[in-house]
């Protein structure tokens, strides 16, 4: 028995709802061998309104990771929080090196709950480096306005924008994350081929359990790339997989509440969307 196989390099987090947790987890929820290459633990202090502290691995021990798993062989692979230039120059050295060509980079540049980007060079090394590497990117509304350094985004024509001046720097598909946040009664995700814009609409739930939903989505398509789907039947399976982890979402504490990564499989219509 094989089975197909896929690389997360990214942060730890550690109540579980996010960062290579989460990427774990929605591989296995699609039959994916997943593999981690951790980049930062991230812990949350209970006594302090759930702050985040934030404890970089260094440069080193990551690449030891890396090529642990690379030895072994991959499908396809993506990236989550990264956290410094060193950490994005190594992954783009091994996106070349191996001349991997299934990447999902997902531009992880706060923490959930945090408002300002962590190390604001690594914005500017994201974008120089990684993005042109991209077989997919799939930025928020906040990340895309920083890669496309535009003014925030609030309407779909500001993501059109936004998703124009991202694939000019390399990226084959864009996917720019719109979810809950415009002024609009769908959840809208907007994707951008370098031709063609398409509109992802789903039901528009109303929650603030959406820890995590981020990461799932892009390992969502991360794990359809693997198993052989093209980059936009991957993103449309993610699309669904993702409306149903936020559809039942659960509150863990009084500071978060992460998304639900079985649900897809158990609650939603997994064999209709991927056949």
């Amino acid at each position: 028995m094989t089975m197909k196989k896929a690389m997360t390099v990214a942060g730890s987090d550690s109540s579980g709802g996010a960062g290579l947790q989460a990427d774990l987890k929605t591989f296995q929820e699609f039959g994916i061998y997943g593999m981690s290459a951790l980049t930062t633990i991230v812990s949350m202090d209970p006594k302090n309104g759930w702050s985040h502290n934030v404890f970089p691995t260094p440069v080193n021990v990551l690449e030891a990771q890396i090529e642990t798993i690379l030895s072994i062989g991959i499908d396809a692979m993506k990236t989550g929080m990264l956290g410094s230039v060193e950490i994005i120059e190594l992954v783009a050295r091994k996106i070349d090196e191996l001349k991997l060509d299934k990447v999902v980079i997902d531009p992880v540049m706060v923490c959930k709950g945090e408002d300002e980007v962590l190390h604001p060079e690594t914005a500017v090394a994201l974008r120089d480096l990684l993005v042109p590497r991209a077989t997919v990117v799939t930025p928020n509304l906040f990340e895309a306005a920083q890669l496309a350094g535009t003014a925030p985004i609030k309407t779909i024509d500001d993501m059109k924008a936004a998703a124009e001046k991202i694939h000019a720097l390399g990226a084959k598909y864009v996917l720019i994350k719109g979810g809950n946040k415009l002024d609009l009664d769908k959840a809208i995700d907007l994707l951008y081929d370098g031709k063609e814009f398409e509109i992802l609409e789903s039901e528009k739930i109303e929650t603030t359990n959406t820890h995590g939903a981020g990461c799932s989505s892009s390992a969502a398509i991360t794990a359809q790339l693997a198993e052989g789907k093209s980059p936009r039947e991957a993103i449309h399976i993610a699309k669904d997989f993702i409306t149903e982890a936020v559809r039942h979402s659960w509150k863990m504490n009084d500071y978060v509440g992460p998304v639900n990564h079985g649900a897809y499989h158990k609650y939603g219509n997994a064999q209709t969307t991927q056949k």
